[in-house]
């Protein structure tokens, strides 16, 4: 369901959370990474977007005791929709990011 809605982004809950907390939030144009967002999105996009996301921090409660943002980019990021998203994770403690090489 929606989280939050503006003309330029939409932050709805993940159906598959990984914590208490677990928004998705997606830019309304066609863009499929962050980098490629970063460079060609306008200026209002991107402020847009940011403070979409901003505001899913503040209205979930998670300024205080942290959160992760998370975007995953082509295949070896593991990205399994081809449209630039971010993750908002937060509401206990996370653990590692990321494992060291094997």
């Amino acid at each position: 369901s929606t989280v939050l809605g503006t003309d330029l982004a939409l932050a709805f809950w993940d159906i598959q959370p990984e914590g208490p907390v677990h928004v998705v939030v997606i830019p309304d144009g066609p863009y499929v990474f962050y980098d490629q967002f970063a460079s060609d999105a306008s200026d209002a996009e991107i402020v847009d977007f940011n403070r979409t996301i901003a505001e899913v921090c503040k209205t979930e409660g998670l300024q205080d005791g942290g959160y992760r943002i998370i975007s995953n980019a082509g295949e070896a990021g593991v990205q399994e929709v081809p449209h630039l998203h971010i993750h908002v994770l937060g509401g206990r403690g996370l653990g590692r990011m990321l494992q060291p090489a094997r």
